[in-house]
Order: C-alpha cells, then structure tokens, then sequence
C-alpha cells in the first residue's frame, strides 16, 4: 500500500509531447481515475508509472521511493489491460499463478492466494477452466484476479472494462469499486469514459493534450468545473454552451445570448462584476433545463422560448434536442412532457446552477 507521485513528469516520443510537466499526488489507499479524450496521454501516464514507458525528464515516487529508473518488475505494481492477455493453453488457476511461479514462491503460498483471489472475484468454480471456456466478463475477473495474487501496492487499470458490453460493464465496474473497498489498496484507473469515472473514483484527474486540466472529487468536477473543457466532459449529456455578453438590465445583470437574455440570480452578481460589457461563455447542464410545469420549487428560473427538433424518451427522463435563434442545446426533462417535433415550447433555465466562463482563457469565473 503506497501513495504515487508524479513530480514535473514530461514524456515525449520524438517531436509529440505526450506529457506535459504533470504534477500529480495520488493518496494511500485512493481510487484516482485518470480521464480525457484519447490522445491525451493518460495511458502514457500509467505506462510511465508502470516502467512501461522511460520518461523523458521528471520523477516518479511510489511511496518516498524514487522508482523513476526501477525496473518494471521491482516497482511492486500490478497492472490490468484492456486486453485480458491470457494464456490460452493454461487453466484459469494456472494464469494466476504463473506470475507467482516465476517468482520461486512455495506452492502453499501460490495456492493461498490464487485461491482467495478467486474467492473475492466469484470464479472458485472456474479455476480448472481455459479461457476459451469463459465468457468476456469472466475473463476479466481472471486478468484482475492474475493481479491480485501480486499482493502490489499499487493496482493499475488500463481501459479494463473496454471490451465488455454494456450490462457487463455496469456490473463489473461495480465489482472493481467492491474490490477497492475490500482490498484497502491504491488503485490507479484510466478510462475515456466519464461515467466510469464519476462512479468509481474517490477523486478525478481530467486530462487534455498531455496537460492536467483538474484534480478534484467527481461532485466537485461536476459541480465546480475549472475550465469550458472540463465542464463539457464531466457530465452526461455534456453541458450547453452559449456565446454571450454580460449586460447591466434594471439595476441587474442579464446573460444576453443574442437569441434570448437570461437574469443572473441577485446573490451571483457579486462574483461577476468585472466582466461587465465583457464576452463570455454561459454554461447550463441539460438537468437544469426544464419543463415550466414540472419545475422544481424554489429556484430562481429563466424562461425562453425554444423549437423541438427531436425527442428522446429514455423512461425515466426525456431529452429534448431544441433550438432558440441559431442556439441548439439539450434539455434534460421530466417524462411526464408532452412535447413533440416542431412545437414551440417555453423551457426554464435554472440560473442557480448557472455556469459563466472567459471567452478568451476558457477558466471558469469564480
């Protein structure tokens, strides 16, 4: 069990900088999710971590250790791919314990630990099986259970849930987050999926063209993004954004968007002052547009009219796909809405959860 640092790690292959002075504290015992789009080098972080991949300047810590020139094999890591890299010709007991037996490890021991291994991941009944006997799902279980037997201090997740349906993915994703409670290690996780990570991190590390963009719990990314990227990642559908300029109107502060004006709540205008006559960015979640007749009680809410272009019934909610002037954005909805294709409907805009940004830097106005 260890905390991982990275300390101004940069990592290039020849002129594509990869990573760019990441600065990085991962707790003891954490569940970090590293996220971003693909291209953004949060494998390459995890390699790096991994001694997969020799950075090109900066250290690397596991614990107060310096691991930054360790070999692979002495960093007391254990790491989980997207492809399960099993062994076709061995039984499920074999492929966990074939790291342990390369080790010189008595046999008691190996059978201890393949054997609790399989208790904790439910594949006791599988052990004698060759993978081509196991479905995907089980096949995972197996490549997370070959890295449990490891006993590592840090545990390393690349895109492991990548090639698994859609029902096997919620279910396995939920089995790794019992995993990490029961196991009290340090998991390093890296997904391309924001789901993924809003619902199994302690904390997020959102990444974009090889820079850290934020570092914070998944409800504070959600609530208090840092930047118009982070913001539009974090979240699904992602968050509307609208060019705008802020405008004094009646003694208050109006939010013109050019197709329609939206007021600033009075206790916000405070924080907004100095972008007065400015250009910026207005931000509203799908969730905090809503229906007028099933609108929650209490917020401060602004009206405008918008065309239905498409809906989408999902159930339990209804999407609502709408253009006002030449702004198209998304309405998350109660199911109990009416609308249809064409009809020209009011929507009311929770300014209470309101987001403004600086046209020029992107950073959130705090």
């Amino acid at each position: 069990m260890a905390s991982v640092t990275y300390d101004h790690v940069d990592k290039k292959f020849g002129d594509n900088h990869v990573l760019k002075d990441l600065n990085l504290a991962i707790d003891d015992k954490e569940f970090l999710v590293l996220v971003g789009p693909s291209g953004c080098g949060k494998s390459t972080a995890l390699r790096c971590l991994a001694g997969l991949e020799e950075i090109t300047s900066g250290r690397i810590f596991i614990g107060s250790r310096d691991v930054t020139n360790v070999a692979p094999k002495d960093r007391d890591i254990a790491m989980v791919f997207q492809s399960y890299a099993l062994y076709p010709h061995m039984s499920v007991y074999d492929n966990m314990a074939f790291g342990l037996k390369l080790r010189k490890m008595p046999k008691a021991e190996i059978d201890r630990r393949v054997k609790e291994a399989a208790e904790i991941l439910g594949i006791s009944h599988l052990l004698q099986r060759k993978p081509k006997q196991l479905s995907g799902g089980q096949r995972q279980r197996v490549a997370v259970g070959r890295a449990i037997v490891r006993e590592p201090a840090v545990f390393l997740f690349d895109e492991p849930l990548s090639n698994l349906d859609a029902k096997l993915r919620v279910q396995t994703r939920a089995e790794i987050s019992k995993l990490h409670q029961r196991l009290k290690t340090t998991f390093i996780y890296v997904t391309h999926d924001q789901v993924e990570a809003m619902t199994m991190a302690t904390r997020i590390a959102v990444m974009k063209d090889g820079v850290l963009q934020q570092l914070d719990t998944p409800q504070n990314l959600y609530e208090r993004p840092g930047n118009i990227f982070v913001a539009g990642f974090i979240g699904s559908p992602s968050m509307n954004f609208f060019d705008a300029k802020l405008v004094r109107s009646n003694g208050g502060l109006m939010v013109d968007c050019g197709a329609f004006a939206v007021k600033v709540p009075d206790e916000k205008r405070s924080i907004y002052q100095d972008y007065i006559g400015k250009q910026v960015v207005l931000g509203i979640r799908p969730e905090d547009i809503h229906d007028p007749d099933f609108m929650p009680a209490g917020i401060h809410a602004s009206q405008v009219e918008a065309l239905v272009e498409v809906t989408e019934l999902m159930g339990n909610e209804t999407y609502l796909y709408l253009k006002s002037g030449d702004k198209s954005y998304v309405a998350r909805v109660d199911p109990r809405n009416r609308s249809r294709v064409g009809d020209r409907v009011p929507v009311a805009l929770n300014m209470d959860n309101m987001h403004l940004f600086d046209k020029h830097t992107e950073a959130a106005i705090r």
